[in-house]
């Protein structure tokens, strides 16, 4: 499965990390496909004191963490990674046949652009993709409160099918921890794009 994953530059630059570690955990073969923007790396050096934010992806893909290791699940992932101005990247063309793209976080300027056809960027060319071949396309909005451009921006895109997915908690998982409640919004956004997981406790449970 051909996976794109877009970091723009909104704050929240860890839940984009948090996020490849459980799809590496989650013993799936992929083709991993990362879009860095400029905002995205320097909002990890602000948050994260994070000088290489290409080298800490690499890192977390290509070593395998403890769940796949004890359970036994040899994993794969196989990863490449883009500046935002490669615009010639072959994900940025529907014939490549990307299946699914997550933007994680998505800033409102992203967003915007995004909702509006832009596609003067790498990331925003490759999710105008998503969107004309019918293919699966969330965004993490990381905003709070919301305007209501951006309000508009996310109804425009939902009505386009792409679907919206704010980092929102749910409570009743019963989170205990910062690190429950992260894998609490990894398995929603898993859940979103059909990919099966058991990071949290489901209603009911």
């Amino acid at each position: 499965m051909k996976f794109v994953l877009g970091i723009s530059g909104a704050s929240g630059i860890s839940l984009a990390l948090g996020f490849l570690a459980v799809l590496k955990d989650l013993g799936q073969n992929l083709e991993l496909f990362v879009v860095l923007s400029n905002g995205a790396k320097q909002c990890a050096k602000s948050e994260l004191n994070l000088e290489d934010l290409k080298h800490k992806i690499l890192d977390i893909t290509t070593n395998a963490r403890s769940h796949s290791q004890s359970s036994g699940i040899q994993t794969q992932m196989q990863t490449q990674i883009y500046e935002d101005f490669e615009m010639d990247a072959p994900i940025a063309s529907g014939s490549f046949g990307a299946d699914m793209m997550a933007v994680i976080p998505t800033s409102m300027d992203c967003l915007a652009k995004i909702a509006c056809g832009i596609s003067d960027t790498l990331l925003t060319r490759t999710a105008q993709v998503m969107i004309k071949e019918g293919k699966k396309l969330l965004l993490a909005p990381r905003e709070m409160p919301l305007s209501a451009i951006a309000c508009n921006n996310m109804t425009t895109l939902a009505n386009l099918g792409v679907i919206i997915a704010p980092p929102i908690l749910g409570y009743y998982a019963k989170p205990s921890n910062l690190v429950e409640m992260e894998h609490f919004i990894f398995g929603k956004w898993l859940d979103s794009l059909g990919i099966s997981n058991s990071l949290y406790h489901r209603w009911g449970e």
